[in-house]
């Protein structure tokens, strides 16, 4: 009788173990989700992108690179008193966003292997400090496109 009850004693203690466990695993950490991404039509080589993460969750986190197959230099920028000056990561707040935006901060594609033409789509690569690569497809728009004047 006390090796069963013992048995059932461990049964027990690990399953609000394992439970507590699954709870810890989603405490809050980031969660990120993307939107309103977009890329200008190039007109030259390069070309710029933008889009925002939004982070739901209750800490925070860093965009840290960006990669994709339509550059092999793609960079983050930040732009201070019009000043545009490359950064090594963006935050991105514990309940809020990063906003990569027209006359802000955004992403600078050098160097393009193609011009990719409005209608089609870009893929890019989002590496974060804590949180799993988001890949996203981004439109490309009218070179002139820029939501925030609608």
């Amino acid at each position: 009788m006390t090796r069963r009850t013992t048995a059932l004693s461990a049964a027990v203690a690990l399953a609000a173990a394992l439970a507590l466990t699954g709870c810890s695993s989603d405490d809050g950490g980031p969660r990120l989700k993307v939107s309103g991404a977009y890329m200008p039509q190039p007109v030259m080589d390069m070309a710029g992108g933008f889009l925002t993460i939004e982070n739901t969750g209750d800490t925070a986190d860093k965009l840290t690179s960006v990669t994709s197959p339509l550059s092999d230099d793609v960079t983050m920028h930040e732009t201070k008193d019009q000043k545009m000056r490359a950064v090594t990561s963006f935050d991105i707040p514990a309940n809020g966003e990063l906003k990569l935006a027209r006359g802000g901060n955004h992403l600078m594609f050098m160097e393009l292997k193609s011009k990719p033409k409005q209608g089609e789509k870009v893929s890019v690569e989002l590496h974060f400090e804590k949180a799993d690569p988001i890949t996203v497809d981004l439109p490309v728009e009218a070179a002139n496109h820029n939501p925030q004047q609608h």
